[in-house]
């Protein structure tokens, strides 16, 4: 493995909003596996989902789901005992497990409890494989997968400006978080960030001095953006970067989701201090 590992949102940066393909990424994509870089998924999709584009992408590496909320590390993957690290580790047959988000149940409980006081939210547990599909522009399949949740929850809410202020507040005074991408989303003391520094620690256990980049389109990103050495944000559907973030360092990508993504991802790889990695 080299002394580069990157770091990747999925939807709207390395899959195309709204076909949910890599394929403009693909010469970016093969660079890496050429070089040995790791390719690390960090998105608010579910394990499952996540694990459905790790086998069409032929990824080994270990991803994070659900913004934050579970690392998954495959089995003797760093060839050392990462329980000798101070993390809660679930073993599964497959990964060793980091959980960082709060239960799943905890946060549907906590989105009944705004429901109560009037605020009109509905969550992706409130919803149809069909209606998931038809607000996520995903095929049923996909859908399913996305409902099988452990760590957050997407929902939506249709409120005016000042009523959105409001329930974020709710949320926040409920002792939850929140984050948006396509959606918004309800979480636990879980987010991208915390998620990046650990790996990042670890593959520096494995591998020694490492340098980070991470690639993102929207305000979840912004832990991972913020721990990366490089982070990279790539322009929305309508050509344009999300204004809300702003962190030290940031590299534009020139190109929209997976073509953006394709084109700094070349671009880093050939500056000299990436190449001689």
């Amino acid at each position: 493995m080299s002394g580069l590992i990157v770091f990747t949102d999925l939807d709207g940066t390395l899959l195309d909003a709204s076909t949910y393909s890599f394929e403009q990424a693909l010469p970016a994509l093969e660079l890496l596996k050429q070089r040995d870089i790791p390719l690390i998924i960090c998105s608010s999709k579910t394990r499952k989902e996540i694990e459905y584009y790790r086998e069409k992408l032929h990824n080994l590496h270990p991803f994070v789901s659900e913004n934050g909320g579970g690392i998954f590390i495959p089995r003797g993957y760093f060839g050392f005992q990462i329980s000798d690290f101070e993390f809660q580790i679930l073993q599964t047959r497959e990964y060793d497990l980091i959980p960082l988000g709060s239960p799943y149940k905890d946060l549907r409980a906590a989105l009944a409890g705004l429901r109560r006081k009037g605020f009109a939210v509905k969550g992706f547990g409130d919803m149809t494989v069909r209606e998931v599909a038809g607000v996520s522009n995903m095929s049923c399949e996909e859908a399913s997968m996305a409902q099988e949740r452990d760590f957050d929850e997407p929902f939506i809410f249709k409120g005016s400006e000042q009523e959105t202020e409001h329930l974020l507040k709710a949320i926040r005074a409920e002792g939850f978080h929140y984050t948006q991408g396509r959606f918004y989303h309800i979480l636990g003391d879980s987010d991208k960030g915390k998620a990046v520094s650990v790996l990042i620690e670890l593959y520096k256990k494995h591998a020694g001095e490492i340098l980070s980049v991470a690639v993102g389109d929207s305000p979840n990103d912004i832990p991972m953006l913020e721990k990366a050495d490089i982070p990279v944000i790539v322009q929305k559907s309508d050509g344009n970067y999300d204004s809300r973030i702003n962190v030290p360092k940031l590299v534009k990508a020139h190109g929209i989701g997976p073509a953006g993504w394709n084109e700094a991802i070349s671009r880093l790889l050939s500056a000299n201090r990436l190449s001689a990695q």
